[in-house]
């Protein structure tokens, strides 16, 4: 596992073909987590991981801004996504949000 980003609170690693989010995403802490795995995702040579923020345990929309900031670079790198994992309650704001489809087939809903 390589650390990508740490703070008390939240840290963003890379373990094999896995962009991992664990902790607490906090707004002011956003843009500088989605930078840790936009500079991993500019320098990788994988042409598919997933994309883990199943350790993230309190909802927040900033984690999902981090989500996208990540898609957006994997699709401008033609980096498939292979899977989305999220905590129960990330998943709990992404299906108010309605990104269902997206969590469960990105591959799919990305090849859009």
């Amino acid at each position: 596992m390589t650390a990508l980003f740490s703070h008390p609170n939240v840290t963003v690693s890379a373990e094999n073909a896995t962009l991992i989010v664990a902790g607490d995403v906090e707004v002011t802490l956003a843009a500088d987590l989605a930078a840790s795995g936009v500079k991993w995702l500019k320098h990788t040579e994988l042409t598919s991981i997933s994309l883990d923020f199943s350790r993230v345990e309190k909802a927040s929309s900033a984690a999902i801004s981090v989500l996208f900031e990540w898609l957006r670079i994997c699709r401008q790198r033609g980096i498939q996504i292979q899977a989305i994992l999220f905590s129960a309650p990330l998943r709990r704001l992404a299906s108010l949000a309605e990104l269902d489809a997206l969590i469960d087939q990105p591959a799919t809903t990305l090849a859009v």
